[in-house]
Formats: structure tokens, sequence, C-alpha cells
């Protein structure tokens, strides 16, 4: 079995779900005994939540890439960073190491187009739902239509993100909100809803969306599973 290399720690709610979906997969997928063989780096998420918010992403990148060096060190043989909104210094990682990066858009798209969808709406936070890194990509890569909420919805949903989930706090109000804006995605033509953010699983779930839910912590992780099982 390969090693998986994880970078965690943003937070480190949604880092233990990908220990948990990693593990379980694995475990579902051979003997009940048996757990994939990974490493974890967790960084300092209040030291990466400055740097985003001040804008110094090369900082951040510098930070990233000393991670995913640790691991390789360790004996990684790729690297899994768990998280949306740092895939924007995807650069600054696979730049520094050897073993691949397993791009968590790259996951996510393949689900989508699986599915037949085309245009599809994306919540997360602010860097991603307004910078062209994972829109871009999702573009590009993949051919989709990407549509994000109005800006006083982006707003809303990035402040529940950091004040909210990062800390672990789950409330019913917040999960009414997420709601109501994944359903004005869908009255604007959204085919289904990238729950573009690691935390945002422990929110919404996919009852709570008229049309398909991608969740991008559980198809990141079954990559990182898949990845680890492969010859």
């Amino acid at each position: 079995m390969k090693v998986v290399g994880l970078i965690g720690g943003m937070s480190w709610q949604s880092s233990h779900q990908y220990y948990r979906l990693i593990n379980e997969t694995v475990r579902d997928r051979t003997t009940p005994l048996t757990n994939a063989r990974s490493l974890m780096y967790t960084v300092n998420f209040a030291e990466v939540e400055a740097l985003q918010h001040a804008g110094r992403w090369d900082e951040a990148g510098a930070m990233m890439a000393d991670a995913a060096q640790r691991l390789e060190r360790g004996g990684a043989e790729c690297v899994v960073l768990c998280t949306n909104t740092m895939h924007k210094l995807a650069d600054a990682i696979t730049g520094s190491v050897q073993i691949p990066l397993l791009h968590i858009a790259d996951a996510t798209a393949a689900a989508v187009k699986a599915a037949g969808i085309e245009r599809i709406g994306l919540l997360g936070t602010a860097f991603t739902m307004e910078q062209d890194f994972y829109k871009g990509r999702l573009t590009q890569h993949f051919g989709l239509e990407v549509i994000t909420p109005e800006a006083p919805e982006r707003e809303r949903v990035h402040r529940i993100i950091y004040d909210e989930l990062c800390a672990g706090v789950v409330r019913d109000s917040s999960r009414a909100e997420y709601v109501a804006i994944m359903e004005n995605l869908v009255t604007r033509g959204a085919q289904g809803v990238i729950l573009g953010c690691t935390e945002i699983m422990l929110l919404v779930s996919p009852a709570d969306c008229s049309v398909p839910t991608f969740d991008t912590t559980a198809l990141h992780a079954l990559a990182a599973a898949d990845f680890a099982l492969s010859v």
C-alpha cells in the first residue's frame, strides 16, 4: 500500500474527517483490520488564517511547501492538501517536492462530470468563490460553467466558515442560511452544488439541497484512498 501524505489543520475539524474517511474506505475495500498507511503534518490554522486575510500568500505558500517537504522526507508518496482555499498555492507545493499533489478540484470535477452536470454552483470561502484558482480550473480543465452566490451571500458563507465551522460550531440558523443560498443557486440554473470548503460538510448534507451536492472532503478523501490502494 502506498503512503498518503496529508497537510492538515485547515482546520483540524475537517482534517480529522479526512483521516476517518480515508481509513473507512481502505477498510471497506480490503479487510476489517486494514487501514491506510499515512502521514499528517498539521499546520497552525491561526497563522494560516492571518496570512490569508492579510494577502500574504507568498508566506503561506512557503508554509505549504515546507509541510509538503516534511511529508516527502517522511516517506509520503503523494500530497493531499486537506483544504480547498489553500489550493491557491498548489504550484508552491508541486514546485517543492517530487511526489504528486492530488488536487481537490480535480477529484470534485470528475464527480460532477460523471453526474452529467454542466452548470455547477460553488460554495466556499470568499477566496475560493471569488478568485480564479479554483473556478478557473473547473472551467478550463473540465469545461464546467460555475455559478457563485451574490456578493452579500458570499460574505455570509465566508463568515460562517471562519467564525463558526472552523471552530467546530454548527448552528441550525446557519444551516438555514446555507440552504437558502443553495436554493438561490438552483434558481439561477445550477444543476448541482459543490461544497467547496472542507468544513461545509459539517453543516449541510445532500438532504438539504434540491439538486445533487458534491462534498469536496469526501471526494478528496476517496481520491486519497484510491491512490493508497493503487498498484
